[in-house]
């Protein structure tokens, strides 16, 4: 062999190894680049009102039941593979109005196998579901289903703030989720201030026409403002329960313990017209035009203060914001 063909032998050998082994480096080096190893989804250990549970942090599907945390959900932007439409009313249309968003229906007659076929990560039950709690765990095993309504005999105020702090572990948003704590708290600090510590109060429930008495403390919604805000109680009933329409009393009785201030929670309000119970009136015309209640301080005084309509269906922390906000504004200006 001569000389010139040995030396192109020899470049064609170097040239083919040289081009193994920068093929052989991509190849070693192309997973890392093209092809990263996927990230385990991410977890949080909260305390819910069973005890300590392991949930997805942003979980892709949630499925939400209580009321109490449609408005957060909603300020955050989650949104929803399933809800119980027909107890929403008009209150969080992203929700009612969305096709996608399957409908559970009510706690009355739940639609649990809309749950099922959306297979959430996450299930926020409880509130007038409580009672399926055990069903929806037994039918949606793939789900972390927790429940973290304001639970019985704790302090309303702060079952709100750790139901929020939750949401914040839950949905990575726990800056947002204090703000909402600390806006709470600034809300019952203003309507504290407006309160003059000596006028009494009667707080009522009005529904189909009829006027419940709302017991302090222990009654439905606004039993646990007498507690935050020191309310001076016009009338103490014993044996007073935490009934959803109120405790049934005679409007003579009222008129007889002649509130400074009458608060009032209107059931009906919440409802389109034809869903609302029958012989239902404004609460407002109610107790301003029952005979037996004209000569109360706060009827001459117009000392009444009905609460935002959807009150009845919301209940959570941004109402509460609100109607401490309300409370404010009212008092401070008598």
């Amino acid at each position: 062999m001569s000389l010139r063909s040995r030396t192109r032998a020899t470049v064609l050998v170097a040239l083919t190894l040289g081009s193994a082994l920068a093929l052989s480096a991509c190849s070693s080096a192309a997973p890392a680049e093209e092809a990263p190893a996927e990230e385990q989804a991410s977890t949080v250990t909260i305390t819910d009102n069973h005890g300590e549970i392991e949930v997805p942090v942003n979980p892709e599907k949630v499925v939400a039941l209580d009321n109490t945390v449609f408005d957060t959900l909603e300020e955050w932007d989650v949104e929803l593979v399933a809800a119980p439409k027909d107890v929403m009313g008009t209150v969080w249309p992203v929700y009612t109005d969305d096709e996608n968003v399957a409908n559970v229906g009510s706690h009355r007659e739940p639609n649990l196998e809309a749950i099922v076929a959306a297979q959430p990560d996450l299930i926020i039950g409880g509130y007038r579901f409580s009672d399926a709690y055990d069903q929806i765990k037994e039918q949606n095993p793939q789900a972390a289903v927790i429940e973290i309504a304001p639970r019985e005999g704790e302090d309303e105020v702060s079952e709100l703030k750790r139901q929020t702090e939750i949401l914040g572990q839950i949905f990575d948003r726990e800056e947002e989720a204090e703000a909402l704590s600390t806006g709470l708290d600034d809300a019952i600090a203003g309507a504290k201030e407006a309160y003059n510590g000596t006028d009494t109060v009667m707080a009522v429930n009005t529904s189909a026409g009829q006027i419940g008495y709302i017991a302090p403390s222990v009654g439905r919604s606004l039993g646990p403002v007498f507690d935050a805000l020191g309310w001076k109680p016009a009338l103490e009933v014993e044996g007073a329960t935490d009934d959803h329409q109120g405790d049934d009393i005679s409007v003579e009785a009222i008129a007889g313990s002649n509130p400074d201030w009458i608060v009032a929670l209107d059931r009906d309000a919440a409802f389109v017209p034809e869903e609302r119970e029958p012989g239902s009136a404004p609460a407002d015309e109610l107790i301003a035009g029952s005979e037996a209640l004209q000569n109360v301080t706060a009827v001459q005084q117009d000392q009444i203060v009905i609460l935002d309509p959807n009150f009845y269906l919301t209940e959570g922390i941004h109402a509460y914001t609100g109607l401490f906000e309300q409370l404010q504004e009212a008092f401070g200006a008598a």
